[in-house]
């Protein structure tokens, strides 16, 4: 069952100013993603950060890679209203160059084929469909590209699922893609050997209010078509907290999220439309 992006928009959208200071676990897997990068051989004139957000990665891939061009891409207007004032004044004052922001659909990307040679996407895919956000990548990508992201697992915010599913059994919590899918999933869509790793991190909260409260600020809400709409009762609030504190260990609660790092080069494809067999022929060096 996949979030429906109006909403998924929608929620970006509310959360685009609150979002900064309560994306501490964002800031970090970004840092981790981007160390990703550094035994990568690769010179990319273009780069593209799928699902930007406020453009916390811009300044890192910027270091990284001073002469490519950037390209961010987000569903959410306001996030790139953000974006795009996060350049300093004296960067905009000298007239350096400043990236090129887009909103858009990261199943629909209005990018011409085969532009761009980095796609790099952090904590953004968890909230699209992989199959269509995965062959959008390859199509955008020149071919020996790279398409480096991360992403969360299904034991993400295990707890939180738990609590609800005993006080009402009503979805509250999206659901998330195995890694293994996701690795099935970028090789039908034309990449070429995908690496995947997992990690576990777990962010502790006194209440699960403050749980909760977090995800808000985040635009991280449940987007699902068949949630329930309104706020929960008050009831249903204290079934759910009584269930959670089950999970209270040395006088915290803890909100387990599953990190999924993935990375995997687009490579000229093997097989024509027609079925023909793609093959390639090198010169023989003579000795």
């Amino acid at each position: 069952m996949l979030p429906v992006k109006r909403d998924v928009r929608r929620s970006f959208d509310r959360a685009a100013r609150s979002y900064d200071e309560a994306a501490f676990l964002q800031r970090e897997v970004c840092a981790r993603l981007v160390e990703h990068l550094e035994p990568m051989r690769l010179s990319p004139r273009r780069l593209l950060d799928l699902g930007c957000g406020t453009g916390h990665a811009f300044d890192a891939l910027a270091r990284r890679y001073p002469s490519a061009s950037l390209l961010g891409l987000d569903i959410a207007p306001a996030m790139l209203d953000r974006a795009r004032a996060r350049s300093p004044w004296w960067q905009r004052l000298l007239g350096a160059p400043r990236p090129s922001l887009v909103c858009a659909d990261a199943e629909r990307l209005p990018v011409a084929s085969a532009c761009v040679d980095l796609v790099f996407s952090n904590l953004a895919l968890q909230w699209c469909e992989p199959s269509r956000a995965f062959a959008e990548a390859a199509r955008v990508l020149a071919h020996d590209g790279l398409f480096l992201f991360s992403t969360v697992g299904p034991d993400t915010l295990k707890e939180l699922r738990a609590a609800f599913a005993e006080a009402d059994g009503a979805p509250h919590v999206n659901r998330f893609v195995d890694m293994h899918d996701l690795g099935d999933a970028l090789i039908a869509s034309g990449f070429a050997d995908p690496v995947m790793e997992m990690e576990t991190l777990t962010l502790e909260y006194d209440t699960a209010l403050a749980v909760a409260r977090d995800l808000k600020a985040l635009g991280a809400v449940n987007s699902l078509p068949s949630r329930a709409r309104g706020l929960p009762g008050r009831r249903r609030w204290e079934r759910m907290t009584q269930a959670y504190e089950r999970f209270r260990r040395d006088g915290v609660l803890p909100a387990t999220w599953e990190i999924v790092y993935g990375h995997a080069w687009k490579v000229p494809p093997r097989r024509l439309a027609d079925g023909r067999q793609v093959m390639s022929f090198e010169p023989r060096v003579s000795r």
